[in-house]
């Protein structure tokens, strides 16, 4: 049940994109990777998955990059966190047994079966948009590892 990286940069960067692009205004990968202080090539990819599934728009070309569309603001995080991760991940054992599951217990499972609960509960009922609801500067602030100017 531990987060991957690309889990983080994904959705990072969608909320990057959304607080950054205003009226169908389209950011570069390459931006988003310098201002998130991500790894640009590893961004791309996980990007351009969140774009094949619709949650994000690309345009090619000098004046293109990444822009949000309609689904982006109502996708769940479990549905961002599937794409990524896929939907078994978010079951995997955190002791990362093969054989972990309510029949063949690791020593945690049990005790971490509520917090898993819990976090499903909370990727099912959160939606990008509600985390958008937060201060913008302060979120801003909080997705990026350096700090950033102030852009709206």
């Amino acid at each position: 049940m531990f987060y991957s990286k690309s889990f983080g940069y994904a959705l990072r960067g969608v909320l990057y994109i959304a607080l950054i692009c205003k009226d169908n205004q389209r950011i570069q990968v390459d931006e988003i990777a310098r201002e998130l202080n991500v790894p640009k090539h590893f961004l791309s990819k996980i990007l351009k998955k969140i774009v094949k599934n619709g949650i994000l728009n690309s345009t090619k070309g000098p004046y293109g990059g990444f822009s949000i569309n309609e689904k982006t603001v109502s996708t769940f995080l479990y549905d961002l966190f599937v794409i990524i991760n896929g939907e078994t991940h978010f079951d995997n054992c955190v002791l990362g047994l093969n054989k972990c599951n309510p029949d063949q217990p690791c020593p945690l499972h049990n005790k971490m079966q509520p917090s898993r609960e819990e976090v499903y509960l909370l990727f099912t009922r959160t939606t990008i948009g509600n985390l958008l609801e937060t201060e913008q500067t302060d979120l801003i602030r909080g997705i990026s590892l350096k700090e950033i100017k102030d852009k709206n």
